[in-house]
Protein backbone atom coordinates (compact mmCIF):
# COMPACT_ATOMS: atom_id res chain seq x y z
CA UNK A 1 0.00 0.00 0.00
CA UNK A 2 0.95 3.66 -0.60
CA UNK A 3 2.91 5.38 2.77
CA UNK A 4 0.14 6.82 4.68
CA UNK A 5 2.27 9.66 5.90
CA UNK A 6 2.76 10.93 2.71
CA UNK A 7 -0.99 12.14 2.94
CA UNK A 8 -0.94 16.02 3.71
CA UNK A 9 -3.47 15.73 6.15
CA UNK A 10 -1.74 13.04 7.77
CA UNK A 11 0.95 15.87 9.51
CA UNK A 12 -2.62 17.55 11.17
CA UNK A 13 -3.63 14.40 12.82
CA UNK A 14 -1.77 10.97 12.44
CA UNK A 15 -3.65 8.86 14.42
CA UNK A 16 -6.99 7.43 12.01
CA UNK A 17 -4.69 6.73 9.66
CA UNK A 18 -2.21 4.75 12.22
CA UNK A 19 -5.59 3.26 14.15
CA UNK A 20 -6.64 2.16 10.43
CA UNK A 21 -3.68 0.19 9.42
CA UNK A 22 -3.01 -1.51 12.96
CA UNK A 23 -6.51 -2.91 12.87
CA UNK A 24 -5.96 -4.61 9.27
CA UNK A 25 -2.40 -5.28 10.56
CA UNK A 26 0.09 -4.43 12.65
CA UNK A 27 3.66 -4.79 10.39
CA UNK A 28 2.27 -4.05 6.33
CA UNK A 29 4.55 -3.01 3.25
CA UNK A 30 4.02 0.39 2.63
CA UNK A 31 5.42 1.91 -0.58
CA UNK A 32 6.74 5.55 -1.12
CA UNK A 33 5.69 5.96 -4.43
CA UNK A 34 6.16 5.30 -7.71
CA UNK A 35 9.49 3.76 -8.36
CA UNK A 36 10.27 3.85 -4.36
CA UNK A 37 11.79 1.37 -2.36
CA UNK A 38 9.20 -0.95 -0.26
CA UNK A 39 9.48 -0.51 3.68
CA UNK A 40 7.42 -1.91 5.98
CA UNK A 41 5.46 0.03 8.64
CA UNK A 42 5.09 -1.05 12.26
CA UNK A 43 2.12 0.29 14.22
CA UNK A 44 1.13 -2.08 16.94
CA UNK A 45 2.42 -2.06 20.53
CA UNK A 46 3.96 -5.15 21.18
CA UNK A 47 5.46 -5.26 17.36
CA UNK A 48 7.18 -1.92 17.97
CA UNK A 49 8.65 -2.98 21.58
CA UNK A 50 10.10 -6.50 19.55
CA UNK A 51 11.17 -4.68 16.86
CA UNK A 52 12.89 -2.29 18.92
CA UNK A 53 15.04 -4.81 20.82
CA UNK A 54 15.42 -7.19 18.06
CA UNK A 55 18.60 -7.53 17.25
CA UNK A 56 18.25 -8.86 13.44
CA UNK A 57 17.20 -5.69 12.96
CA UNK A 58 20.52 -3.45 11.93
CA UNK A 59 20.49 0.48 12.38
CA UNK A 60 24.00 0.74 10.53
CA UNK A 61 23.08 2.90 7.79
CA UNK A 62 27.09 2.66 6.31
CA UNK A 63 25.79 -1.29 5.30
CA UNK A 64 22.52 -0.91 4.03
CA UNK A 65 23.69 2.37 1.41
CA UNK A 66 26.67 1.09 0.29
CA UNK A 67 25.81 -0.25 -2.21
CA UNK A 68 22.80 1.88 -3.44
CA UNK A 69 24.57 4.49 -5.24
CA UNK A 70 22.98 7.45 -3.32
CA UNK A 71 23.12 10.73 -4.68
CA UNK A 72 22.87 12.42 -0.94
CA UNK A 73 26.05 14.13 0.43
CA UNK A 74 25.45 14.49 3.83
CA UNK A 75 28.65 14.78 6.09
CA UNK A 76 29.88 11.31 7.51
CA UNK A 77 29.59 12.52 10.88
CA UNK A 78 26.04 12.82 10.74
CA UNK A 79 25.15 10.23 8.82
CA UNK A 80 27.12 7.63 10.57
CA UNK A 81 25.94 8.71 13.88
CA UNK A 82 25.86 6.64 17.14
CA UNK A 83 22.11 5.92 16.16
CA UNK A 84 23.29 4.45 12.80
CA UNK A 85 25.67 1.57 14.27
CA UNK A 86 25.01 -2.05 15.63
CA UNK A 87 27.38 -2.99 18.62
CA UNK A 88 29.88 -3.35 19.54
CA UNK A 89 30.81 0.15 18.21
CA UNK A 90 27.05 1.52 19.63
CA UNK A 91 27.68 -0.15 22.81
CA UNK A 92 31.43 1.58 23.16
CA UNK A 93 30.24 4.79 21.98
CA UNK A 94 26.65 5.42 24.24
CA UNK A 95 28.93 4.17 27.38
CA UNK A 96 31.12 7.41 26.68
CA UNK A 97 27.60 9.97 26.85
CA UNK A 98 25.85 7.70 29.49
CA UNK A 99 27.25 9.42 32.35
CA UNK A 100 26.34 12.92 31.52
CA UNK A 101 22.60 11.47 31.89
CA UNK A 102 22.59 10.08 34.52
CA UNK A 103 19.81 11.18 37.21
CA UNK A 104 22.76 12.79 39.74
CA UNK A 105 23.97 14.62 36.34
CA UNK A 106 20.79 15.98 35.74
CA UNK A 107 20.12 17.26 38.96
CA UNK A 108 22.84 19.61 38.97
CA UNK A 109 21.46 21.30 35.81
CA UNK A 110 18.27 21.62 37.44
CA UNK A 111 19.25 24.96 38.41
CA UNK A 112 20.32 26.64 35.47
CA UNK A 113 17.35 24.75 33.42
CA UNK A 114 14.99 26.90 36.12
CA UNK A 115 17.19 30.07 35.58
CA UNK A 116 16.61 29.98 31.88
CA UNK A 117 13.06 28.67 31.90
CA UNK A 118 12.14 32.13 34.19
CA UNK A 119 14.44 34.47 32.12
CA UNK A 120 12.42 33.00 28.94
CA UNK A 121 8.77 33.29 30.57
CA UNK A 122 9.87 36.98 31.83
CA UNK A 123 9.73 38.13 27.29
CA UNK A 124 6.22 36.83 27.78
CA UNK A 125 3.42 39.87 27.42
CA UNK A 126 1.17 39.35 30.60
CA UNK A 127 -2.38 39.03 29.28
CA UNK A 128 -1.30 39.06 25.81
CA UNK A 129 -0.45 36.57 22.91
CA UNK A 130 2.79 35.02 22.25
CA UNK A 131 3.91 31.55 20.23
CA UNK A 132 4.87 28.90 23.28
CA UNK A 133 7.09 26.98 20.60
CA UNK A 134 9.61 29.81 19.57
CA UNK A 135 9.13 31.52 22.79
CA UNK A 136 10.01 28.57 25.09
CA UNK A 137 9.82 25.10 23.29
CA UNK A 138 12.81 25.77 20.90
CA UNK A 139 15.33 28.34 23.16
CA UNK A 140 14.62 26.22 26.43
CA UNK A 141 16.09 23.00 24.99
CA UNK A 142 19.03 24.51 23.09
CA UNK A 143 20.63 26.34 25.76
CA UNK A 144 20.67 23.83 28.14
CA UNK A 145 22.27 21.14 25.31
CA UNK A 146 24.24 23.92 24.68
CA UNK A 147 25.13 24.84 27.90
CA UNK A 148 25.80 20.88 28.51
CA UNK A 149 28.27 20.76 25.39
CA UNK A 150 29.94 24.13 26.21
CA UNK A 151 28.70 26.06 23.17
CA UNK A 152 29.70 29.95 23.30
CA UNK A 153 26.81 31.91 23.85
CA UNK A 154 27.19 33.82 20.38
CA UNK A 155 26.85 30.52 18.08
CA UNK A 156 23.63 29.38 19.37
CA UNK A 157 21.64 31.39 17.01
CA UNK A 158 23.39 29.52 14.09
CA UNK A 159 23.51 25.92 15.89
CA UNK A 160 19.65 26.61 16.04
CA UNK A 161 18.83 27.13 12.98
CA UNK A 162 21.60 24.42 11.50
CA UNK A 163 19.65 21.86 13.62
CA UNK A 164 16.40 23.04 12.98
CA UNK A 165 17.21 22.45 8.96
CA UNK A 166 18.07 18.96 9.17
CA UNK A 167 14.78 18.02 9.76
CA UNK A 168 13.75 19.74 6.32
CA UNK A 169 11.45 17.49 4.65
CA UNK A 170 11.36 17.17 1.35
CA UNK A 171 14.62 19.56 0.85
CA UNK A 172 17.43 17.14 0.82
CA UNK A 173 20.02 19.97 -0.51
CA UNK A 174 18.75 22.25 2.56
CA UNK A 175 19.30 19.07 4.97
CA UNK A 176 22.73 18.11 3.32
CA UNK A 177 23.87 21.52 3.66
CA UNK A 178 23.15 22.11 7.42
CA UNK A 179 24.85 18.43 7.78
CA UNK A 180 28.12 20.36 6.77
CA UNK A 181 27.53 23.39 8.60
CA UNK A 182 27.25 21.87 11.97
CA UNK A 183 30.04 19.04 11.17
CA UNK A 184 31.98 22.12 10.26
CA UNK A 185 31.41 23.99 13.43
CA UNK A 186 31.98 21.17 15.91
CA UNK A 187 34.86 20.58 14.40
CA UNK A 188 36.43 23.88 14.72
CA UNK A 189 34.61 24.12 18.76
CA UNK A 190 36.68 20.88 19.20
CA UNK A 191 40.26 22.09 18.19
CA UNK A 192 39.35 25.47 19.97
CA UNK A 193 38.60 23.99 23.34
CA UNK A 194 41.97 21.97 23.13
CA UNK A 195 43.38 25.18 23.14
CA UNK A 196 41.79 26.18 26.03
CA UNK A 197 39.80 23.18 27.88
CA UNK A 198 37.06 23.34 29.80
CA UNK A 199 34.59 21.33 32.17
CA UNK A 200 32.15 20.85 29.60
CA UNK A 201 30.62 17.32 28.05
CA UNK A 202 32.34 18.15 24.78
CA UNK A 203 35.48 18.64 26.68
CA UNK A 204 35.71 15.19 28.45
CA UNK A 205 34.48 13.51 24.97
CA UNK A 206 37.72 15.19 24.05
CA UNK A 207 39.84 14.27 26.84
CA UNK A 208 38.35 10.29 25.85
CA UNK A 209 39.49 10.86 22.34
CA UNK A 210 43.23 12.54 23.29
CA UNK A 211 43.48 10.48 26.40
CA UNK A 212 43.32 7.00 25.63
CA UNK A 213 42.16 6.86 22.10
CA UNK A 214 39.02 5.16 22.87
CA UNK A 215 37.08 7.88 19.90
CA UNK A 216 38.45 8.51 16.77
CA UNK A 217 38.09 11.97 15.41
CA UNK A 218 35.14 11.18 12.95
CA UNK A 219 33.52 9.78 16.10
CA UNK A 220 34.07 12.62 18.07
CA UNK A 221 32.83 15.05 15.98
CA UNK A 222 29.64 12.72 15.46
CA UNK A 223 29.11 12.51 19.06
CA UNK A 224 28.98 15.87 19.29
CA UNK A 225 26.90 16.84 16.40
CA UNK A 226 24.38 13.56 17.17
CA UNK A 227 24.26 15.53 21.18
CA UNK A 228 23.55 18.81 19.86
CA UNK A 229 20.83 17.80 17.67
CA UNK A 230 19.12 14.82 19.80
CA UNK A 231 19.44 16.77 23.30
CA UNK A 232 16.97 19.91 21.75
CA UNK A 233 14.94 18.42 19.10
CA UNK A 234 12.79 15.40 21.23
CA UNK A 235 12.72 18.22 24.36
CA UNK A 236 11.49 20.85 21.73
CA UNK A 237 8.01 19.03 20.55
CA UNK A 238 7.42 17.45 24.00
CA UNK A 239 6.82 20.41 25.35
CA UNK A 240 5.03 21.97 22.60
CA UNK A 241 2.71 18.64 22.05
CA UNK A 242 2.36 18.25 25.78
CA UNK A 243 1.27 21.56 26.33
CA UNK A 244 -1.56 21.25 23.18
CA UNK A 245 -2.64 18.19 24.85
CA UNK A 246 -3.45 19.74 27.82
CA UNK A 247 -5.22 22.98 26.34
CA UNK A 248 -7.65 20.80 24.24
CA UNK A 249 -8.07 18.83 27.83
CA UNK A 250 -9.47 21.45 30.45
CA UNK A 251 -10.23 18.96 33.05
CA UNK A 252 -7.12 17.54 32.86
CA UNK A 253 -5.23 21.26 32.87
CA UNK A 254 -7.62 22.18 35.79
CA UNK A 255 -6.39 19.68 37.97
CA UNK A 256 -2.59 20.00 37.13
CA UNK A 257 -3.05 24.34 37.56
CA UNK A 258 -4.39 23.34 40.96
CA UNK A 259 -1.65 20.45 41.53
CA UNK A 260 1.53 21.62 40.18
CA UNK A 261 3.41 19.50 41.90
CA UNK A 262 2.04 16.40 40.27
CA UNK A 263 3.87 17.34 36.97
CA UNK A 264 6.34 15.00 37.71
CA UNK A 265 3.77 11.85 37.47
CA UNK A 266 2.09 12.87 34.37
CA UNK A 267 4.99 12.88 32.30
CA UNK A 268 4.74 9.74 31.01
CA UNK A 269 1.00 10.24 29.90
CA UNK A 270 2.35 13.33 27.67
CA UNK A 271 4.54 11.63 26.15
CA UNK A 272 2.50 8.57 25.56
CA UNK A 273 -0.36 10.84 24.27
CA UNK A 274 0.83 12.58 21.47
CA UNK A 275 5.23 11.15 20.78
CA UNK A 276 7.45 13.81 20.15
CA UNK A 277 9.45 11.10 18.15
CA UNK A 278 6.82 10.01 15.66
CA UNK A 279 8.92 6.93 13.76
CA UNK A 280 11.56 5.08 15.10
CA UNK A 281 15.18 6.00 13.16
CA UNK A 282 16.06 3.78 10.15
CA UNK A 283 16.66 0.35 10.68
CA UNK A 284 16.79 -2.51 8.53
CA UNK A 285 16.48 -6.58 8.69
CA UNK A 286 19.92 -8.35 8.23
CA UNK A 287 17.79 -11.46 7.55
CA UNK A 288 14.28 -12.50 6.90
CA UNK A 289 12.13 -11.40 9.58
CA UNK A 290 8.57 -12.50 10.91
CA UNK A 291 6.44 -10.00 12.63
CA UNK A 292 3.28 -9.21 13.59
CA UNK A 293 2.40 -12.32 11.14
CA UNK A 294 4.12 -10.67 8.74
CA UNK A 295 7.20 -12.02 6.59
CA UNK A 296 9.72 -9.47 6.22
CA UNK A 297 12.51 -10.12 3.51
CA UNK A 298 16.13 -9.65 4.90
CA UNK A 299 17.60 -6.29 3.65
CA UNK A 300 14.12 -4.30 4.25
CA UNK A 301 13.86 -1.22 6.00
CA UNK A 302 11.79 -1.66 8.68
CA UNK A 303 9.76 1.95 10.04
CA UNK A 304 8.78 1.77 13.57
CA UNK A 305 6.02 4.60 14.25
CA UNK A 306 6.32 4.60 18.16
CA UNK A 307 3.39 7.54 18.04
CA UNK A 308 1.41 4.50 16.44
CA UNK A 309 2.39 1.88 19.18
CA UNK A 310 2.09 4.48 22.10
CA UNK A 311 -2.07 4.61 20.65
CA UNK A 312 -2.55 0.64 20.49
CA UNK A 313 -5.75 -0.03 22.21
CA UNK A 314 -4.59 -3.55 23.44
CA UNK A 315 -1.81 -1.40 25.53
CA UNK A 316 -3.34 1.41 26.23
CA UNK A 317 -7.18 1.38 26.55
CA UNK A 318 -9.08 4.36 25.64
CA UNK A 319 -5.83 5.46 23.77
CA UNK A 320 -6.90 8.77 22.26
CA UNK A 321 -8.08 9.77 25.66
CA UNK A 322 -5.24 11.89 27.74
CA UNK A 323 -5.63 10.40 31.14
CA UNK A 324 -3.58 11.97 33.86
CA UNK A 325 -4.00 9.13 36.16
CA UNK A 326 -3.12 6.38 33.59
CA UNK A 327 0.23 4.30 34.43
CA UNK A 328 2.01 4.96 30.85
CA UNK A 329 5.62 3.88 31.75
CA UNK A 330 5.91 1.24 29.07
CA UNK A 331 5.16 4.14 26.44
CA UNK A 332 7.78 4.06 23.40
CA UNK A 333 8.25 8.05 23.29
CA UNK A 334 12.02 7.62 24.23
CA UNK A 335 11.80 3.87 22.11
CA UNK A 336 13.35 1.27 23.66
CA UNK A 337 16.19 -1.47 24.20
CA UNK A 338 19.60 -0.13 23.44
CA UNK A 339 18.96 2.59 21.70
CA UNK A 340 16.73 4.30 24.60
CA UNK A 341 17.23 7.85 24.12
CA UNK A 342 20.12 8.52 26.69
CA UNK A 343 18.70 12.08 26.95
CA UNK A 344 15.41 10.81 28.77
CA UNK A 345 16.17 11.84 32.16
CA UNK A 346 17.36 15.67 31.11
CA UNK A 347 14.19 15.55 29.12
CA UNK A 348 12.09 14.72 31.54
CA UNK A 349 13.78 17.39 34.05
CA UNK A 350 13.26 19.99 31.09
CA UNK A 351 9.36 19.34 31.05
CA UNK A 352 8.70 18.98 34.13
CA UNK A 353 10.38 22.59 35.43
CA UNK A 354 9.09 24.30 32.25
CA UNK A 355 5.72 23.06 32.48
CA UNK A 356 4.99 23.91 36.01
CA UNK A 357 6.75 27.24 35.60
CA UNK A 358 4.15 27.95 33.05
CA UNK A 359 1.27 26.51 34.57
CA UNK A 360 2.39 28.68 38.01
CA UNK A 361 2.75 32.18 36.24
CA UNK A 362 0.30 31.94 33.62
CA UNK A 363 -2.83 29.85 35.04
CA UNK A 364 -4.97 31.39 32.23
CA UNK A 365 -3.21 30.33 28.95
CA UNK A 366 -5.43 29.12 26.28
CA UNK A 367 -4.98 28.83 22.37
CA UNK A 368 -4.96 32.01 20.84
CA UNK A 369 -6.41 29.84 17.63
CA UNK A 370 -8.54 27.17 16.50
CA UNK A 371 -6.64 23.43 16.71
CA UNK A 372 -6.93 22.83 12.85
CA UNK A 373 -5.44 26.08 12.07
CA UNK A 374 -1.97 24.87 14.01
CA UNK A 375 1.14 23.89 11.90
CA UNK A 376 2.93 20.80 12.21
CA UNK A 377 6.52 20.34 11.39
CA UNK A 378 6.82 18.95 7.90
CA UNK A 379 8.66 15.96 8.80
CA UNK A 380 7.98 12.15 9.40
CA UNK A 381 10.62 11.22 12.01
CA UNK A 382 9.47 13.65 14.72
CA UNK A 383 6.28 15.00 15.50
CA UNK A 384 5.91 18.77 16.74
CA UNK A 385 3.89 21.74 16.35
CA UNK A 386 5.73 24.51 13.84
CA UNK A 387 4.10 27.08 16.09
CA UNK A 388 1.72 27.13 19.25
CA UNK A 389 0.26 30.29 19.28
CA UNK A 390 -1.55 31.23 23.56
CA UNK A 391 -2.95 33.92 25.03
CA UNK A 392 -1.50 34.66 28.53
Amino acid sequence: MTDPTQDPGFLQNPYPSYAAMRSACPVQPVSAGSGGRTSYLITGYAEARTALGDARLSKDTAVFFADKGSRRRLHPAVAHTMLASDPPRHTRLRKLVTKAFTTGAVRKLRPFIARTTDDLLDEWPEGGRCDFVAGLAVPLPVMVICELLGVPQADRPDVQRWSAELFAAGEPDVIDAASHALADYMTGLIAAKRLAPGDSLLDRLIAARDGDDRLGEEELVSLAVLLLVAGHETTTNFLGNAVLALLQHPDELTHLLGNPDDVPGVLDELLRHDSPVSTATFRFTKEAVTLGGTDIPAGAPVLVALGAANRDPARFPSPDSLDLERDASAHLGFGHGIHRCVGAPLAKAEAEIALRAVLTRFPAIRLAVPPDQLTWRRTRLVRGLASLPVLT
